[in-house]
């Protein structure tokens, strides 16, 4: 009985050992947030902004992530330190990338800091579904997938200084997407309540927006300042 009590846990680890090695490595989520700010918010604050070294973006909502996101509102993140941000990988989306996803941080840089940030925290936390180039690749696909200016415009809600009923905004992009965003909202250097960004949700393929499994915290009032750029 000796004897087979020490040769008897031999195959059970065996099986275990490389269950265990492809449970560490898949990357598993619920949903992708994909978050669109205002520039004129980000910019419009006691912080300010600085434009990339490349100008001043246009006036349109910009990339701020794709993010994985579980279910009951938590998310994963740095997932995967040894697959760090790599330029080379999106060398061919790099001009797409400065114009849809462009850096308001100071000091004025190029935005590869800002890209590495969203790779290094959330995108390692989906490279099971895609890798770095695919990653980035879907937020450029979802972007224009999206025209969330257009939309608001069509609803004659603009980037004008005005404020904006909280239940429009939504509703105009519910009208057009079929589905609930998210809206998140920061305070102006007055401290009023201004449009920030807004949240989409995808399914883990990267690719189909889908109804929210659970909403951001908003902190928005029900009257909102969409403020020029």
């Amino acid at each position: 009985m000796g004897a087979m009590k020490s040769y008897l846990p031999i195959p059970i680890l065996a099986f275990l050992i490389p269950l265990f090695a492809v449970l560490t490595v898949a990357q598993d989520f619920d949903f992708f947030y994909f978050v669109l700010q205002w520039p004129g918010s980000y910019c419009d604050t006691k912080q300010s902004c600085c434009y990339p070294t490349s100008g001043k973006p246009a006036e349109d909502f910009g990339i701020h992530g794709l993010w994985p996101n579980y279910n009951d509102g938590s998310y994963p993140s740095n997932c995967d330190p040894d697959s760090p941000f790599d330029p080379s990988k999106v060398s061919d989306l790099t001009g797409k990338m400065k114009a849809d996803w462009p850096t308001l941080a100071c000091p004025s840089n190029s935005g590869l800091k800002f890209w590495s940030h969203e790779w290094n925290k959330h995108g390692t936390c989906s490279e099971s579904v895609l890798d770095q180039h695919g990653y980035f690749q879907a937020a450029l696909n979802l972007k224009k997938q999206v025209d969330l200016l257009q939309i608001l415009q069509n609803a004659g809600i603009n980037p004008d200084g005005q404020f904006y009923s909280l239940e429009s905004v939504s509703g105009a992009i519910k009208d057009a997407t079929g589905y609930t965003p998210g809206i998140q909202c920061n305070a102006d250097e007055e401290g009023n309540n201004q449009l920030y960004q807004i949240y989409l949700c995808v399914d883990t393929s990267g690719s189909n927006i889908i109804e929210c499994p659970v909403l951001p915290r908003g902190g928005c009032s029900s009257k909102i300042e969409f403020p020029s750029f």
